[in-house]
């Protein structure tokens, strides 16, 4: 039987962390209904917004991240849709996972669980950043009949290689979480939300405290690394599918990403964000925001 704290170390880590981010959370800039949605794998918090009568979209973050990770976005997005914001099973934030998640397979399992529960038919929008890109893409290709849309933004691995000298830093900063390191980090990938200064810092800074204090409050999980998807896998994609990434992305050259999309794949949209790197969800947010608005209501 599992603590009462879990997925913390301690009662008082709980309590720490569970402050920090109902603090953030009183940001969250448009109504929201929060759920705790059960599935095997666990409990997931789920940040409901948008009007009922609209389609529903759903809002992956990305690694270490949680629901809260949209605020740039939210109020936008949920003018048209019925948003769904997931603080992720096996992540930071409110959820609460019964059992570990060990292959990609899981978070497919997971995730068609989580739409069954929520009672959601089959048409689904699903959106994901980063982690939560490479998430989206395999759902996509276990379950395209459930989808209506897909939004890919820079997904690691998924297209491209992540590179070697990023890929080990990021491992070296998942095992030792301390301030020194993990800011070094996020200022690599946000470099451009980093030359905005003032909100752009604060931003930065915020995102820096969180992932400390996270190391020093959540029980290890061991991480599952993001594929690659074959050809033959984007070739065979049977969803409309946009693909963000910035001009300036840190995890692998996004110019030969989108070239490879392009080459094996030219049903997929694809699209570079100027002066945006691995933050282009806050860098550019309201152009991010136009372009995913637009892509979803094409016809």
């Amino acid at each position: 039987m599992k603590e009462s704290y879990h997925p913390f170390k301690s009662e008082k880590a709980k309590e720490k962390y569970l402050a920090f981010y109902d603090e953030h959370a009183k940001r969250w800039p448009v109504p929201s209904k929060n759920k705790y949605i059960e599935t095997s794998y666990g409990q997931t918090f789920v940040r409901i917004s948008g009007p009922e009568n609209k389609p529903p979209l759903i809002l992956l973050p990305g690694d270490t991240e949680n629901s809260l990770s949209w605020m740039p976005q939210i109020k936008e997005f949920s003018k048209h849709y019925k948003t769904y914001a997931l603080d992720h099973i096996y992540d930071n934030g409110r959820s609460i996972y019964s059992r570990p998640l060990k292959e990609p397979k899981d978070f497919v399992n997971w995730l068609n669980e989580l739409f069954n529960a929520l009672n959601l038919k089959n048409e689904v929008n699903l959106l994901g950043f980063s982690y939560g890109g490479w998430q989206t893409s395999i759902y996509a290709l276990a379950h395209p009949e459930r989808l209506n849309k897909v939004i890919l933004i820079s997904p690691p691995a998924t297209v491209r290689r992540p590179r070697i000298g990023y890929l080990l830093f990021a491992i070296l900063v998942h095992f030792i979480p301390i301030h020194f390191l993990v800011k070094k980090l996020v200022f690599w990938e946000r470099k451009c939300l980093i030359k905005q200064g003032g909100v752009g810092l604060a931003i930065a800074d915020h995102m820096i405290e969180e992932v400390v204090l996270a190391g020093k409050c959540f029980k290890k999980r061991k991480h599952v690394n993001p594929t690659i998807l074959k050809d033959e896998d984007w070739k065979n994609l049977k969803v409309p599918v946009l693909f963000l990434v910035g001009d300036k992305e840190v995890l692998y050259s996004p110019d030969k990403a989108v070239q490879r999309l392009n080459e094996i794949a030219p049903q997929i949209k694809t699209l570079m964000i100027p002066d945006a790197s691995h933050d282009i969800t806050h860098s550019q947010a309201e152009l991010v925001n136009r372009k995913v608005i637009d892509f979803l209501q094409e016809k």
